[in-house]
């Protein structure tokens, strides 16, 4: 976008050059003009903020049985500037009393439903930009970037979840059709964590392990996200599909048995929405100067092994709790860009 300016201010100026001729000595003015004014140029030339209000009907919560609804709201934040982007996503869900906040022992007696909040920041520096150079834009990919974020969640659940992790890797960006993407993120992934399954209250003690925090040992991750217009429809029906997927390696060992003392190892999470459709209502009823101001969507989200928990093996996902380490649901929402 910076090069772009650059080179319609130049064009401009070339322009006006050719209008008014040669300038010879005889025109030149007594005292010379005044420099022009630089023009200035947003440090932020995309800055894309935008609110949520989403349900997921059929949720789930580890050691919780059954499914909870959960009504999500959220803030997200996007902006480019000249070397690279930065997401910021802040959500806050409110599960129904199926999934109640602690200090209720008993699920399903009407206790308030937990709240948990989630927030996500990831930044890219991009080749092309920091080395001023296209040699990283072949074919379909677009470019290649340094990534690096950082992820934070706490529930007020009676296992007592709070989670701090960081991410650092390279994105991968590559066009798809109709002005689409897909961006591929291998990462190096490192996490601090408490956990009261992890704790002499729920699980026999294991050194390293006494109070609940656990500091886990870095491991692999891979974050996928997409984007396209579906720019074959007719314009009346503006439609996009878009999705993500996180697969997390193992993080040791941290999930304390409640029958068996001992341990049982993590597993690979996945945290997916693998297809959302988006209905740019906003523009199919008030035209193209209003697209994406509002749009309407529904989506599916699926998740295993929630927080690295075994769905197989886990006591906390199985007997009573099976199925509570996975969660499969239908998710629909509103976003709003402001």
């Amino acid at each position: 976008m910076l090069r772009f300016l650059c080179a319609a201010m130049a064009g401009a100026a070339l322009i006006a050059f050719s209008c008014i001729g040669p300038v010879h000595a005889a025109d030149q003015p007594e005292k010379a003009p005044a420099p022009a004014k630089p023009v200035d140029v947003p440090l932020f030339f995309v800055n894309d903020n935008r609110l949520t209000y989403a349900y997921e009907f059929t949720a789930t919560d580890p050691a919780v049985p059954g499914t909870t609804a959960k009504q999500v709201f959220a803030f997200t934040h996007f902006d480019a500037w000249q070397y690279g982007t930065n997401l910021i996503n802040l959500t806050l869900l409110k599960s129904d009393h199926n999934d109640p906040a602690s200090p209720c022992p008993i699920f399903g007696t009407g206790c308030a439903g937990e709240v948990e909040f989630y927030g996500l920041i990831r930044s890219t520096f991009g080749w092309n930009e920091i080395f001023n150079t296209k040699a990283f834009t072949v074919g379909p990919l677009r470019n290649i970037s340094f990534e690096v974020g950082v992820d934070g969640e706490t529930a007020n659940a009676f296992y007592a979840p709070n989670k701090r992790n960081i991410v650092a890797g390279l994105q991968f960006a590559v066009d798809l059709p109709y002005q689409g993407y897909v961006n591929v993120a291998p990462l190096y992934y490192k996490e601090w964590s408490h956990n009261a399954f992890a704790s002499p209250a729920f699980s026999a003690p294991s050194p390293g392990i006494v109070d609940g925090n656990l500091d886990s040992p870095g491991t692999w991750a891979l974050e996928v996200n997409y984007f396209m217009d579906l720019g074959f429809l007719p314009a009346w029906l503006p439609l996009s599909v878009s999705g993500r997927a996180g697969w997390y390696g193992a993080r040791g060992t941290g999930t304390g048995s409640l029958v068996v003392p001992g341990f049982i190892p993590t597993r690979t999470e996945l945290n997916s929405e693998p297809i959302r459709l988006t209905l740019d209502a906003s523009k199919a009823f008030w035209g193209d100067k209003y697209s994406h101001l509002v749009d309407l969507w529904v989506a599916y989200r699926y998740w295993q092994n929630k927080y690295g928990l075994d769905h197989v093996n886990s006591s906390q996902c199985t007997g009573l709790r099976a199925g509570s380490c996975t969660e499969s649901t239908l998710y629909s929402g509103i976003t709003v860009k402001f």
